[in-house]
């Protein structure tokens, strides 16, 4: 699910006269065709404004022509505008265009092979007589066009030259704040904002509401990214599916596809993948990171060993040759690109650990990668001192057995990952140290650079403000969705409607949570998931932390616009308010509100809908294994999107589980 992506209209405005001396009305061929057409796909049409100076076009045109995802052009007049900015078009895009006219037999020769659509007139505007079938023939061309997206190229400006290339998008903003780059920026920072949280969920949610088709690709990347660091591989490999269908062959993306497969312990495809990149593009960054895989591989190995409890360095002897590997595979990244100081480092650290471990000399020019080390550290560190600068600093210290200097450039570099809230880099560094100390190199260094780590990480569980998931560990989450309680006026004897959950059945249902819990097994420690409505919701929510759970309730509104809309609506005697009002002021509940966390939803995404998976996939990214869902549902259709019986759709769609459902009416 994606917010609405733009078709930008390319024809003239109000009313011209045609190629036969009658009057045209343009806006009535707008507002009766083609609007239409273009929203039965899901797109949001948009004009240019038509008050424009002759001979010119605005910079807001340009990225349009350049972004869009779909450019429809009306070539019934031969209007300059029109052509010139279909022209354009053609030149930075080499599909995702289509034209239509009417009252010529055909177009020009030049644009022969585009995909066109005729339409016909009746006096000024579209004939009402085959109004219905010109409208259902343009909703079919575009939507074929945008089907056939992914290497269809229809320009006859690409596909005249062949090896032409599309334009770097990022590289022709033009103008000042643009919408598209705008969103784009928006919608990034708000992913920054669910990392530093330590929110996978937040991010998915976000990742199905990508700004813009071609900033999708971008966007996506960015997802994914942040979800490998947040320690969540399998869910960013799902992003990458979608971005690698939309470029197939960028770098970055077979970079990311590359570090997720290594994460997910899917070795042997990651390195398949990232050899294979290296080799196209000559990329020691690619190198660097198939390296990564070698070394996480004999790391699972070391720690299966059978004597790695009771005598790591006699099992790190045992899988030296899998060290050794990646050892020598850093080195290979760090030779194909000297500057890269991340691989040298590595390389540098894991060959003398073997010579630790082994009491051999390693073949590696150790000496040699030393002094590359050193040189190429100290140019970044010059040029900017990030985190990983610093801790590759403070490792070759280490390696040189200095111990002030390594503990200072941890410290700084531990106080920027603090101020940046990134975990991920905090946890690879503590990963790195864990099994130095393992192996009792250079002990007592590394037990007061672990300290500096430990206090950082405190420092930022404090700074993020609420409970870090991935910290604390439940045995069991549990997911409720369920009706909210019936409003009188509304549903039952004598409404409308009938009846869904009456006030009669609450005890009946609160009773029936509790054995739904009981029997999951969930107790202190656990998590519960919900809503925060009168209900199901906070019977669900009583119950948690009656047995002494964590609860997180989310809310899809602020709390005025929830509480009159959720829980105060059917409330005479104030029993639901003053139930949210215990839940919300009970310690161990941690509140959200949905427009805080993740910003508006988009115009096509409805609050309810957006709730459910924000939710849900909160749930799934601390691990399928630990989830238990329990509903509140009559068996009956909902309301509108967004209800009880989406969520039932949703996970079984994600999980293929059936919930544990309470229905009211069998009570």
């Amino acid at each position: 699910m994606t917010s609405a992506s733009r078709a930008f209209v390319i024809m003239p405005f109000g009313k011209k006269k045609g190629l036969d001396g009658n009057e045209i009305d343009f806006d009535a061929v707008y507002s009766l065709l083609l609007s239409p057409a273009i929203s039965a796909v899901g797109l949001t049409p948009h004009r240019a404004d038509a008050d424009r100076r002759g001979g010119s076009i605005h910079s807001d045109m340009f990225q349009d022509l350049l972004l869009a995802e779909f450019v429809v052009a009306d070539l019934t007049l031969d209007n300059p505008n029109v052509w010139y900015e279909i022209g354009v078009r053609h030149a930075l895009r080499g599909t995702g265009t289509i034209m239509t006219y009417a009252l010529r037999e055909r177009l020009p020769f030049d644009i022969a092979g585009q995909r066109m659509q005729r339409y016909t007139l009746s006096g000024s505007k579209p004939d009402p007589a085959t109004l219905e079938a010109d409208r259902n023939g343009l909703t079919d061309a575009i939507r074929q066009t945008l089907e056939a997206w992914e290497g269809r190229r229809s320009s006859p400006v690409y596909q005249q030259l062949p090896y032409l290339r599309e334009p770097n998008w990022k590289t022709l903003r033009v103008g000042g704040i643009n919408e598209y780059w705008d969103s784009l920026q928006r919608w990034q920072a708000r992913i920054e904002i669910a990392r530093r949280k330590q929110r996978p969920g937040d991010i998915l949610v976000l990742a199905d509401e990508t700004p813009n088709s071609l900033l999708e690709f971008e966007a996506l990347c960015t997802a994914a990214d942040a979800l490998i660091r947040l320690q969540k591989p399998r869910f960013a490999l799902k992003i990458l599916e979608r971005a690698r269908k939309l470029d197939p062959v960028d770098i970055r993306a077979r970079q990311l596809e590359g570090r997720a497969l290594g994460r997910a312990e899917r070795y042997t495809e990651a390195r398949e993948a990232l050899t294979q990149l290296a080799s196209e593009s000559k990329d020691g960054e690619s190198l660097g990171i198939c390296a990564r895989t070698w070394k996480d591989e004999w790391l699972q190995g070391w720690n299966a060993h059978p004597l790695r409890k009771t005598n790591p360095t006699t099992a790190a002897r045992a899988t030296a040759a899998a060290l050794h590997s990646a050892a020598s595979a850093y080195y290979e990244a760090f030779r194909s690109v000297p500057g890269e100081f991340y691989s040298g480092i590595n390389a540098l650290t894991l060959g003398r650990v073997w010579e630790h471990v082994t009491e051999e000399e390693s073949t590696l020019p150790l000496e040699l990668i030393d002094d590359g080390v050193r040189w190429s550290l100290a140019a970044g560190i010059n040029a900017n001192r990030t985190y990983w600068s610093l801790v590759s600093s403070g490792e070759l210290a280490v390696v040189h057995n200095r111990k002030r200097e390594a503990i200072s450039y941890y410290s700084e570099g531990a106080a920027l990952a603090v101020a940046n809230g990134d975990r991920f880099a905090l946890d690879a560094s503590s990963q790195q140290l864990d099994f130095l100390r393992a192996l009792m190199y250079r002990p007592s260094i590394v037990g007061e650079l672990a300290k500096v780590l430990d206090a950082a990480e405190k420092e930022l569980d404090t700074r993020i403000g609420s409970r870090a998931l991935d910290q604390s560990q439940p045995q069991h989450i549990v997911l409720f969705s369920g009706h909210m309680i019936d409003d009188p006026s509304a549903r039952g004897p004598g409404a409308e409607r009938s009846a869904r959950f009456p006030d009669a059945k609450v005890n009946a249902v609160a009773a029936r949570i509790e054995d739904c819990l009981n029997r999951i097994g969930a107790g202190r420690g656990d998590l519960g998931l919900s809503g925060g409505a009168s209900g199901g919701d906070l019977l669900f929510a009583e119950a948690c932390l009656k047995r002494g759970m964590s609860l997180e309730i989310r809310l899809s509104a602020a709390e005025p616009e929830f509480l009159a809309e959720s829980v105060t609506f059917a409330d005479p005697d104030h029993f639901w308010e003053e139930s949210f009002a215990r839940v919300k002021s009970h310690p161990a509940t941690t509140l959200l509100y949905m427009p805080e966390e993740l910003g508006l939803a988009p115009k096509n995404i409805g609050k309810y809908d957006r709730c459910n998976r924000w939710l849900l996939y909160t749930a799934l990214s601390q691990g399928l294994s630990k989830v238990s869902f329990v509903t509140l549902w009559n068996g009956q259709p909902g309301d509108g999107p967004g209800g009880t019986q989406d969520m039932i759709d949703l996970v079984r769609k994600f999980t293929g589980q059936q919930p544990w459902i309470i229905n009211p009416a069998t009570l």
